[in-house]
């Protein structure tokens, strides 16, 4: 009876790949890099292991919304303490921490578990065109969302 292979580290490559954010949408561009973070797009991919790739995202202070969402969309977050509930739109987040939208919409794309916290490390978000992972020689990665109109 024969069993099916399982990656190891000899089998499995990790590429890198580079996504500029510019004029995408966000949740088209996140549901993408979260299934090249979870491997989905490889031949090897295993559900309970790593076998995904590094996502280095640039220009993510360029990434757009749909509708009315810049401003009725909301990122809350709590300090713990009682009335410590912090609640900022899309706009005010994209002022203050353009990465931490792109970070926040893949996040939630991934498992909740140790392996989706393992995934997330393998994110990594630049607001500006510049990253220092070019050491790694990444590839470029064309994603095609719907073209934002007149937002």
């Amino acid at each position: 009876m024969s069993k099916t292979p399982l990656p190891t580290k000899d089998t499995l490559e990790q590429k890198w790949y580079v996504v500029d954010a510019a004029d995408q949408r966000l949740g088209r561009l996140a549901t993408e890099i979260a299934m090249i973070l979870r491997g989905k797009n490889k031949p090897t991919y295993t559900p309970h292991m790593d076998t995904g790739d590094f996502v280095v995202v640039v220009n993510a202070d360029k990434v757009v919304v749909t509708g009315r969402k810049n401003e009725q969309k909301l990122y809350r977050r709590h300090s713990g303490r009682p009335g410590g509930m912090k609640v900022e739109t899309f706009d005010q987040l994209k002022a203050r921490i353009p990465e931490r939208i792109i970070e926040k919409a893949v996040k939630g794309m991934l498992p909740k578990n140790a392996l989706g916290r393992k995934l997330f490390t393998k994110l990594k978000v630049y607001a500006g065109t510049e990253h220092p992972h070019t050491a790694q020689k990444p590839e470029t990665l064309i994603i095609n969302t719907i073209p934002a109109r007149g937002n």
